[in-house]
């Protein structure tokens, strides 16, 4: 149980940064230095790739403990509830992410220029760190309100790009979680299924490859040419953060359909 509370709270930690970086993007669209935004953002991903790092080590415990459990004595293992659960700590941890949004936008314009002074990530946290640089920060801080919500609806909804985000963050959500599972399934099998996560993942990574990074790139570049209002980028980025959470509730559906489709796979 105590494993479990780890792996819950890591995972929250994980979708909460990767959630947070489409707030760092906008803030660098609104400073007009999307690349510096994108260099921001690569702290908070680093922080997710050590939680994550944290968590694999963990979840694959779980399940040597529930392997170990059935061969005991047959115990009643419910591994799948504890799975679900992991997963409903990425629903958690994003919606976290979408109440701490407009507050990291505004405060992320500020760091991004900031890091444009400092010139390095090391600088900029040393700087960061400087007790009266936060005297002012409830300034940046802003909750999610209604009227946020619903200017979404005002002018045209992506539905391709919503859609097409939320499936790869169901698929990226369960990839590792489903694998996971198919090798406590067929055990005689285990370490091929815990290691068969990317044939999960890969179909994730093509979608947001080919299709998603490349349109948010062009839209972004667009807006700061001017051909865009910035007003649609505040929308769109929106959207992607409301479909990140449709996609953790989707993973919830895929987790054992995935583990039985590797099943079928490696079987």
């Amino acid at each position: 149980m105590l494993a479990w509370s780890f792996v819950f709270m890591l995972t929250i930690i994980i979708h909460t940064t990767d959630s947070l970086t489409y707030a760092l993007r906008l803030g660098g669209l609104r400073a007009r230095r999307i690349g510096l935004a994108l260099t921001v953002a690569g702290m908070l991903l680093l922080v997710s790739r050590t939680s994550n790092m944290a968590q694999g080590p963990l979840l694959g415990g779980m399940v040597d403990q529930a392997k170990a459990a059935i061969r005991a004595g047959g115990a009643n293992v419910r591994l799948e509830l504890y799975m679900h659960g992991v997963l409903l700590a990425a629903t958690v941890g994003t919606m976290i992410a979408i109440i701490l949004y407009p507050t990291v936008v505004r405060m992320s314009a500020r760091w991004i220029v900031h890091l444009e002074h400092t010139g390095s990530i090391p600088a900029l946290v040393r700087h960061l760190m400087v007790h009266n640089r936060w005297k002012h920060a409830g300034y940046y801080m802003k909750r999610p309100t209604g009227s946020m919500l619903t200017s979404l609806f005002r002018g045209a909804i992506p539905k391709r790009l919503i859609t097409l985000n939320m499936t790869v963050t169901a698929i990226y959500t369960t990839g590792v979680v489903s694998a996971l599972y198919a090798s406590f399934l067929w055990p005689a099998q285990g370490t091929a299924m815990s290691m068969s996560s990317g044939l999960i993942n890969g179909m994730a990574t093509v979608l947001l490859t080919l299709l998603i990074d490349p349109r948010l790139a062009v839209l972004s570049e667009k807006t700061l040419r001017g051909e865009l209002p910035l007003n649609r980028m505040n929308s769109m980025y929106g959207w992607m953060i409301i479909s990140r959470l449709g996609g953790t509730l989707l993973a919830q559906l895929l987790l054992v359909p995935l583990a039985f489709w590797l099943g079928w796979i490696m079987g």
